[in-house]
């Protein structure tokens, strides 16, 4: 199995296991991911997702055997792969449940796209992540359009114009994750965290999202006009009654 779940609370933790290839994003691998991560959405139970990786990496990136044949493969071929990966990203980007990456070592150009994708990451302080695509000649396109939302320009040009391995100091600093903690305490900090997010409205969480998406495309107008919508249009779902409920009979709220 490429991809394992397993369920902590309402938390659904996938763990790419291809450990001795470093969990590449194969095809099969991408096909897998994707299907897992329908299965998390429609399932009632789930309030949120982590990513991690089986063995000593987060995921290496491209398999041997895609960069044996890319060249060779046809323009057909090439532009299906560019796709599903791009399904993945912007699948993983747009999920409408809170997502989370548990750096838990190397994560290597589309590894680094996948861990850059989730709405939040935790790295372990010996882990490293690069867009190292340059090094070799591809170009780190669909990387790129999530990473300059993540980091900014400045930052984003250097990730990708260097294509270096950057340590998970140097990640938080530039903005790329959350936090970094020691190795041995990643999952239980990842799943901490997902929990701490995911105990929040769901609708508030998966419009928070929505407009999250949408605003930095928009110019000053529009971005007000669509928040406008979203915060009034809030204020009639079960979950805003539930929480205001909540608030002044001094319990926790039941979402």
């Amino acid at each position: 199995m490429l991809v394992i779940p397993s369920d902590h609370h309402d938390i659904r933790l996938l763990t790419l296991n291809d450990p001795q290839k470093r969990n590449p994003l194969s095809p099969a691998l991408v096909e897998h991911l994707l299907a897992a991560l329908e299965v998390a959405e429609q399932d009632p139970g789930i309030r949120g997702v982590v990513l991690t990786g089986s063995g000593q990496a987060f995921s290496a990136g491209a398999d041997l055997a895609f960069l044996k044949s890319v060249t060779t493969a046809g323009a057909e071929a090439n532009y299906a792969h560019s796709r599903e990966l791009m399904r993945l990203f912007h699948r993983i980007y747009t999920f409408p449940k809170p997502t989370l990456a548990a750096i838990n070592g190397p994560a290597v150009a589309g590894g680094a796209g996948l861990a850059t994708a989730c709405d939040l990451a935790v790295m372990s302080e010996q882990a490293r992540i690069g867009y190292t695509e340059v090094k070799i000649g591809f170009v780190a396109a669909l990387v790129g359009v999530i990473l300059v939302r993540n980091v900014g320009e400045k930052h984003a040009k250097e990730l990708l114009l260097t294509g270096r391995l950057v340590s998970a100091q140097e990640a938080y600093r530039m903005g790329l994750v959350n936090r970094v903690v020691p190795a041995e305490q990643l999952l239980d900090e990842a799943l901490a965290l997902a929990q701490e997010v995911c105990d929040n409205a769901p609708t508030s969480l998966s419009l928070t999202k929505e407009l999250l998406n949408a605003l930095p495309g928009m110019g000053l107008e529009d971005g007000f006009r669509l928040a406008s919508i979203a915060n009034a249009w809030v204020r009639e779902t079960d979950n805003l009654a539930e929480g205001i409920a909540a608030f002044f009979e001094k319990r926790p709220p039941r979402f």
